[in-house]
């Protein structure tokens, strides 16, 4: 019987971790240099996706327009048609040897013009069950006064700390 193999953890880490003072203050600066590069790489790439974004919007809008008229021939066609296409109704759609139309429902919908007097309108004529009413828990008040909910199930006040490497600035070195 073969033994299994037993892969043995290293704690060391994977990363290069700087000797002395010396070399920290080196590798914030590459930090430094590196998120500055960073920024060029980004902004070359948005620079380059402008371009081809505007280079493609002169195809696509004929094609886009010309999409946009046919179907509403198609449609105008299929409207007083659509009896008989749809077998008097029985169903919603039609297929043609190229493809399918069909007619769909959109679920409905509540539009509001202004939420507020919307509100008011319906306090006033007592038609509170269209009212909804939102409990929540003020986290910033727990936060204020945490000894307040001490001992409560359920909550955690949080806190923890975050190491933050912030390179100084310098002038961006000119590319060539």
């Amino acid at each position: 019987m073969a033994t299994a193999r037993q892969k043995v953890k290293s704690n060391a880490p994977t990363f290069p971790v700087p000797q002395s003072r010396d070399e920290v203050d080196r590798a914030i600066a590459r930090i430094g240099v590196l998120q500055r590069e960073r920024i060029r790489v980004h902004t070359d790439k948005d620079e380059k996706m402008a371009l081809v974004s505007q280079e493609h919007k002169g195809r696509l809008e004929p094609l886009e327009e010309e999409i946009r008229q046919l179907q509403q021939g198609v449609q105008a066609w299929c409207e007083p048609n659509r009896e008989s296409l749809t077998l008097q109704g029985k169903v919603k759609f039609h297929n043609f040897p190229s493809g399918m139309v069909n007619w769909r429902m959109r679920p409905p919908s509540v539009a509001l013009r202004v939420q507020e007097m919307v509100l008011d309108a319906l306090k006033q004529r007592g038609l509170t069950r269209f009212i909804r009413i939102k409990e929540e828990v003020n986290k910033e008040a727990i936060l204020a006064e945490p000894e307040a909910i001490a001992g409560i199930p359920g909550i955690t006040i949080k806190q923890g700390e975050d190491f933050v490497v912030t390179p100084f600035e310098t002038r961006l070195e000119e590319v060539a």
